[in-house]
């Protein structure tokens, strides 16, 4: 069975041997994975779908994630976020 989270990064941290770590909001808990290019390492990120996350920070970028049955991560898929406040109707903006 498939399982998939959905969320957006919020901080990612690149090392100089390769390595990439994430912070993934979902269910207003941050999951951290990590990308290394150490294939032993237990919960080791695939390099491809890091590097795809990673390229989403600081954009409108909502991501689901889905796991395989050894839950390892199989593939993500990118939609932009919708903008909460532009559909709020009772949103009223600061005044400066």
């Amino acid at each position: 069975m498939t399982e998939s989270i959905f969320g957006q990064v919020v901080a990612v941290q690149k090392f100089a041997n390769g390595g990439i770590k994430l912070d993934f909001y979902h269910d207003d808990v941050v999951t951290e994975y990590r990308y290394s290019s150490n294939p032993s390492r237990l919960g080791n990120f695939p390099k491809e779908l890091a590097e795809t996350l990673a390229s989403t920070l600081s954009n409108d970028i909502c991501i689901e994630i889905f796991f395989g049955d050894d839950g390892s991560a199989t593939h993500v898929e990118l939609e932009e976020c919708d903008d909460d406040e532009e559909f709020d109707e009772d949103f009223v903006p600061e005044e400066s």
